[in-house]
C-alpha cells in the first residue's frame, strides 16, 4: 500500500495566498487589470457577509481572466510560476517534501486554489499529484464557470478519493501524513496518522510546525 504526504497550498507550502498573487501579478502585466479591483473587494465584502459562497466568489473573482484565449492563458500561468508563485514557497516545506519522498512516500497538493495554475508545481520534483479547484475552456477561452465543487473541506476528501479509485490506489493512511495552515482541513487531517498544523498561532492538539 501507498503511503501519502499530503499538503495544502495557500499559507502551508507558500507564504501568500496564491489567487491573490495572480491577479497582481496580472495588473503588473497589464496595468488595465487594476480595473476589476473593485468586483474583487466587492466578492470578499460579500463573502465575510456570507452573501456569497466561495465558489460565486470566485466566479466573480476571476473576471480578469474570462475569455483569456487558451495558450496564452498556459502562457501565463508559467509566467507566473516562474516569476512569482516559485518565489513564495516555504523553504522548510520543500524540505519535508524531499524528506519524505526520500521515505517512500507519494507526495499530494491538495488545495482549494485552481488547478490551472497549480498544475505549475508539478515542477517540483517530487510533487506526484495535485488535486485543486476545476475551471475550463469553451472554444479556447477561459471560463470562470467552477468545474464541480470548491475543493475545500468535505470535498478535498471526496476529490482524492475519487482520484484513489480511479487509479485503483491503496493507501495506508495511518501512516500517511497531513500538512496544512487551517482548521478547514480537518476531514484530512481524520484521516491520516500524522496531522500537523503549519504557523498556526493558537493552542491546539495536532502538533504544529513553524514553517519558513
Amino acid at each position: 500500500m501507498k503511503k501519502l504526504a499530503i499538503f495544502d497550498v495557500d499559507y502551508t507550502i507558500t507564504k501568500k495566498e496564491t489567487l491573490m498573487e495572480l491577479y497582481i501579478y496580472s495588473i503588473k502585466e497589464n496595468k488595465k487589470n487594476i480595473k476589476y479591483l473593485p468586483r474583487a473587494l466587492f466578492s470578499g465584502f460579500m463573502y465575510l457577509g456570507k452573501i456569497y459562497d466561495e465558489k460565486r466568489v470566485k466566479e466573480s473573482f476571476l473576471k480578469f481572466l474570462e475569455n483569456f484565449d487558451e495558450e496564452e492563458f498556459k502562457k501565463l500561468m508559467k509566467r507566473f510560476y516562474k516569476n512569482r508563485l516559485s518565489k513564495i514557497i516555504y523553504e522548510d516545506s520543500l524540505t519535508m517534501m524531499k524528506k519524505l519522498k526520500s521515505e517512500g512516500y507519494d507526495i499530494y497538493l491538495i488545495s482549494a486554489s485552481p488547478e490551472f495554475y497549480l498544475n505549475e508545481l508539478y515542477a517540483i520534483k517530487e510533487v506526484d499529484k495535485i488535486i485543486g479547484t476545476r475551471f475550463g475552456f469553451s472554444k479556447g477561452k477561459f471560463v470562470r464557470s467552477m468545474d464541480g465543487e470548491n475543493c475545500k473541506g468535505e470535498e478535498k476528501v471526496k476529490r482524492l478519493m475519487e482520484v484513489l479509485k480511479k487509479e485503483n490506489t491503496k493507501v495506508d493512511f495511518k501512516e500517511s501524513y497531513m500538512f496544512s495552515d487551517s482548521l478547514s482541513d480537518k476531514p484530512l487531517f481524520d484521516l491520516v496518522g500524522h496531522p500537523y498544523l503549519i504557523n498556526y498561532k493558537k493552542k491546539h492538539d495536532i502538533e504544529v510546525l513553524n514553517w519558513k
